[in-house]
């Protein structure tokens, strides 16, 4: 009954011509266990059909299933943003979404320079804080988060929960769609790069799609510290086809960075990893050693490759949901106590961009093309345009 319901739902959402809808206490449940937890079923079946090496089965039949195993294991979400995204972000959602409300002026920029009557689609919307900032725009917008869709919803907006990896609007259905600070939760290559297929899918011809992601290179070069490079315990949850370059496993792992800023040994600690990380933000601005420019320093390097990280979020006791998201958290090792600052840690996945990565993911798209690239406040940024259908 569940899978039939679901599928009504979502053939809703593909081919209604105006796909409005409201997130309510009675869909929510529904919409939020359709869109994530269901997985496509007969897909293990699927995959393994190609192994069994049948002699009966032609060859384009062969390539066609493993295609559809591909975009598959692509949809399918991985552990570690499951564990360090996703369930993140349904736990902080209300202390989150209280630290939402400033707009980015380039994301400003953008949407009110859309024509009168567009509709904007907002992959990975949060809490809302762009709907409505062009009023003679509509918006429409789907987040992974059902605890933050619920605040959109309460806020009278018309949202749904939805991966951004599998968009649940009709190709071509907006004028523009955005997607902001969500690229740099996504795992692997292929994810976010699918992603980015998506948010061009859905725009018509000649619609634009703005997208910003976290940079490597950080203004505030103290928010670094704070940051937990991936230990080797969790690189192996997500190293695999599609993923970025295999990095040198950090030794630091989540213990060996103390959350607490008080004066002490987590003190001493702490001022030297700031000492660390300003000689190698003072290494990029060395000049070169050699005419040609090809002697990089080893500290450039580690900068450099460094892009996988545990970012933490502080969320108040006072915060912590009465439901016991937090309680499960931390008896799961997903979370731990700061007792001195009073605060549940959680960390948050981020896969930072170096300068030129997101031109690199849509070099080889046949339908869009690159109209503006910029760097705002610590992020890269880029608006595509969609060329063809």
């Amino acid at each position: 009954m569940f899978l039939r319901e679901s599928r009504c739902f979502y053939k809703f959402c593909k081919t209604c011509p105006l796909s409005f809808v409201n997130i309510n206490s009675v869909c929510l449940p529904l919409i939020s266990r359709t869109m994530r937890e269901v997985k496509v079923k007969g897909s293990s079946s699927l995959c393994n059909l190609g192994a069994v090496g049948e002699s009966n089965i032609q060859e384009s039949v062969s390539v066609s299933e493993d295609r559809r195993c591909s975009s598959s294991s692509v949809k399918s979400t991985p552990e570690l943003e499951k564990k360090y995204v996703h369930h993140v972000y349904d736990a902080i959602a209300p202390h989150f979404s209280s630290t939402r409300f400033a707009k980015w002026p380039k994301v400003a920029t953008f949407l009110n320079s859309l024509p009168s009557g567009s509709l904007v689609l907002d992959a990975g919307c949060g809490n809302g804080k762009y709907f409505g900032l062009n009023p003679n725009c509509f918006f429409l917008g789907c987040d992974i988060s059902p605890p933050l869709i619920k605040i959109c919803a309460d806020r009278g907006h018309e949202v749904l929960v939805a991966d951004a990896v599998n968009l649940p609007y009709r190709t071509g259905y907006g004028d523009a769609a955005i997607s902001i600070a969500v690229l740099h939760h996504l795992s692997t290559e292929n994810r976010r790069k699918k992603a980015i297929e998506e948010l061009v899918r859905v725009v018509k011809k000649g619609g634009l799609v703005l997208i910003t992601v976290w940079a490597v290179e950080q203004e505030d070069r103290s928010l670094v510290t704070k940051w937990t490079p991936l230990s080797e315990k969790y690189v192996e949850e997500w190293i695999g086809p599609g993923s970025p370059r295999i990095r040198s496993p950090s030794s630091s792992t989540l213990e060996s960075i103390p959350e607490t800023e008080e004066h002490g040994v987590g003190d001493h600690v702490k001022k030297s990893k700031e000492r660390l990380t300003d000689k190698l933000w003072e290494s990029l601005c060395l000049t070169s050693q050699s005419e040609d420019n090809s002697v990089v320093s080893e500290d450039e390097k580690t900068i450099n490759d460094q892009q996988e990280y545990f970012v933490p979020w502080h969320l108040p006791y006072h915060r912590a949901e009465v439901s016991g998201a937090s309680a499960s958290a931390l008896a799961n090792g997903l979370a731990k106590k700061d007792d001195k600052k009073g605060a549940v840690v959680y960390s948050r996945y981020y896969h930072v961009f170096t300068a030129g990565e997101l031109e690199r993911l849509v070099s080889d798209m046949d339908n869009a093309v690159v109209v503006d690239r910029f760097y705002d406040k610590s992020n890269w940024c880029i608006i595509l345009e969609k060329t063809s259908s």
